[in-house]
């Protein structure tokens, strides 16, 4: 039973000199315990697609439907808290926050602090192969591959259903890249997540149980 579906989904934006359509009628729908990959090149709609389905913006046209009710219906901030979590690229931790107040900081906006929190913070730690002394180094401390596992780790703090990754591997190598998909694959088969990941990287479509492209705002799907 799909968990999150998409239906007749279009986007697009204005720049400086034209419109573009960077999604366009697209639907699909998704399942929990399965990972997705939606491939394509820049500009191709896969950031784009990616964030109306994390309720960063809504569609001008169609629905991103959530346990069977349009997000156009909810309060988008409390979608965004309560059912997804995004992983990016860039990692995006806080610079200045040790890696438990990183993972720590979406429990405290629900209201859980203090010894709790830390505790899970462990907890997350140690699944994601974080040693317990890296709870108190800074993110500049860590190699890329331990940021994006504190990252991943900081997602799953907030107790979503839905993961969202953006180019999860783009900064990392070979080694690293594999081992954040495998933590991801994991994640979805042996906890029940449903995990959506855009990429360029042709190398991690194998992991994936379905696969779709997306080229120009449109949406084609090919099984794995």
């Amino acid at each position: 039973m799909n968990i999150l579906e998409l239906k007749n989904v279009t986007y697009s934006y204005m720049s400086k000199y034209n419109k573009t359509e960077a999604v366009k009628d697209v639907s699909y729908g998704f399942e929990r315990g399965k990972v997705y990959a939606i491939v394509g090149k820049s500009g191709s709609g896969k950031s784009t697609l990616l964030s109306l389905i994390a309720g960063l913006d809504l569609p001008q046209s169609g629905q991103v439907l959530f346990e069977g009710n349009s997000t156009a219906n909810m309060d988008l901030a409390q979608y965004r808290r309560q059912h997804t979590a995004m992983i990016y690229q860039s990692f995006r931790l806080f610079p200045l926050l040790t890696v438990a107040e990183n993972i720590t900081y979406p429990m405290g906006l629900r209201g859980f602090k203090g010894k709790p929190a830390m505790d899970k913070a462990k907890e997350l730690a140690l699944k994601m192969d974080l040693p317990e002394t890296a709870l108190n180094r800074f993110p500049n401390m860590l190699s890329g591959g331990e940021q994006q596992r504190v990252a991943i780790a900081r997602a799953l703090s907030m107790e979503t259903k839905v993961l969202l990754a953006d180019e999860p591997t783009g900064n990392l190598d070979e080694k690293n890249s594999m081992n954040i998909i495998d933590i991801l694959v994991k994640l979805a088969h042996v906890e029940g997540y449903l995990v959506i990941i855009a990429t360029h990287d042709l190398s991690i479509l194998n992991k994936m149980d379905h696969v779709l492209y997306m080229n120009s705002g449109y949406l084609r799907i090919e099984e794995s």
